[in-house]
Parts: structure tokens; C-alpha cells; sequence
């Protein structure tokens, strides 16, 4: 019996312990190729499991910042990563960037032009709302408020502008026809479901500073390895060659 109970013992322990998940927080304009970034990395690390949030960089900033348990932080911009490690609460030498991202002019209305530009729009009586996400949460309505800034329609914008809480719910208000126009991020244009739908133009980066993205790997993750791989695995070749078929740049000094 003894050494039934032995041997069973031994079996049980023989038996690896399953991977607990990576906690990762992404910024919405991921949403569209998070999914395929996984599934990619899960290819070099078979044990590795993700579990992905989407949302504003900002409320994962102040979720982080006060004890939830996210790994791993994937920022719209460099700004919060770089504040949470000030805080003790990251690891800054694991901070990178990953991504470049550009906004865009989007509208379903067939007969409003965004190749006109921002003022041509906004001006358009036919444009009763006008959808930035969140300038205070979102670094692509922060953006969204500098391009607008930058070509002196922000004051007279205010009666149209509806603010989205992220990048995904702006796209949705154009898309519900809930605003008639909006800046999104050119990511989201690549995704499956708004690919080619509507008409858009890329705002011209003239004085604005670029959407520079970084990741970075929390307090909570830095005993997790996947937190550290996943973060090399987002600097591979693969990583960045799905990254720009979603519409996203490499970040400067990036190997093609």
C-alpha cells in the first residue's frame, strides 16, 4: 500500500503544473491584431497562455498604478509606461517601444470628402457630430485634440465633438452614424470589419508629435517569464510584420 501510495505521489508530481495566464492590458487600437500577436508568440512558447484586456491607455494607467494585476502593459503612447515605472510600479528597463501609430479622417457618408481635410468637415453642415476618443484617457484623442489644435478648429469644434472612451468606441459612433465624421486611429481601418468601409484620409504629422506606443512589464508580471518574452517576441520580425499588415509604423531605429 505504502508503495502504491509512493508511486502515485511521484505521478502527481511528475505531472508540470499548468502555466497560470499573462495578464496583459492593451491599448483598444491592438484590438484588431492583439489576436494574432498571441496566437504568434503561443507558437514559441506552446505553455503560454494570454489573457487580454482592451481599453483606454489611461485607465489602465491608473488601474495599474493602483494594484490591479496586469503583466503586462501595452500603451497607445510612451508616456504612461513611463510614469508607472516612475512609480515603482513597472520595471523601466523593460520599457520599449513596439509601435507608431497614425490617425485618420473617417466618414461613411458618401458624399463628405475627408482628402478636403479637417476644416473642410468640421464646416460641413451635413457633419452635426464629430467623434475624437477621450483626450484626457486615449493618446489617440490627445492627438486627435493636437491636429485639431494645430489648425485652429478646436474652440469651434466643441458643439460637434462626442468623445468616445476609447479608439474602438469612437470608430463605433461614425460607424452607428452616431457622428457623421471622426479621427480614428489608422489601425482600426485595418481591421476585418471596417477594412475598406467608408472613405478616409491620413492626417498629415505637420508639428505634431508622433504616436510613439510602448510596452512594459508590471511589478505583478516580473516573476512571470512569459511577461519578458512576450515583450522580445513583440521586437521580432514576425511581430512587427503583423503589426504593419494592422497599420501601424516601426519605431524609429526599428530593423525592417
Amino acid at each position: 500500500m505504502k508503495k502504491i501510495f509512493v508511486l502515485l505521489l511521484a505521478s502527481i508530481l511528475a505531472v508540470p503544473a499548468l502555466a497560470r495566464p499573462l495578464l496583459v492590458a492593451a491599448a483598444s487600437d491592438l484590438g484588431y491584431c492583439i489576436d494574432e500577436l498571441a496566437a504568434a508568440y503561443r507558437k514559441t512558447a506552446p505553455d503560454a497562455e494570454l489573457k487580454v484586456s482592451l481599453g483606454a491607455s489611461g485607465n489602465f494607467f491608473a488601474q495599474i498604478r493602483n494594484g490591479a494585476p496586469f503583466e503586462v502593459f501595452l500603451s497607445a503612447d510612451m508616456d504612461y509606461p513611463r510614469q508607472l515605472a516612475r512609480l515603482g510600479v513597472a520595471d523601466g528597463a523593460t520599457l520599449a517601444p513596439y509601435a507608431v501609430g497614425r490617425i485618420a479622417l473617417w466618414t461613411l457618408d458618401p458624399q463628405l470628402d475627408p482628402n478636403k481635410g479637417l476644416a473642410a468637415l468640421l464646416n460641413d453642415k451635413r457633419v452635426r457630430r464629430f467623434a475624437i476618443a477621450n483626450p484626457v484617457t486615449a493618446p489617440y484623442g490627445k492627438a486627435a485634440r493636437a491636429a485639431l489644435e494645430r489648425d485652429g478648429l478646436w474652440q469651434a469644434a466643441q458643439s460637434k465633438i462626442v468623445v468616445g472612451e476609447n479608439i474602438a468606441q469612437t470608430a463605433q459612433f461614425v460607424q452607428t452614424g452616431n457622428a457623421q465624421a471622426g479621427i480614428i486611429s489608422f489601425a482600426t481601418l485595418h481591421s476585418t470589419r471596417l477594412k475598406g468601409v467608408g472613405r478616409y484620409a491620413l492626417i498629415a504629422q505637420d508639428g505634431l508629435a508622433p504616436i510613439e506606443q510602448g510596452a512594459i512589464v508590471t511589478r505583478a508580471g516580473a516573476n512571470n517569464p512569459h511577461a519578458a518574452g512576450f515583450l522580445r517576441f513583440l521586437g521580432s520580425p514576425e511581430a512587427r510584420a503583423i503589426l504593419a499588415r494592422n497599420g501601424f509604423s516601426l519605431p524609429a531605429g526599428a530593423a525592417e
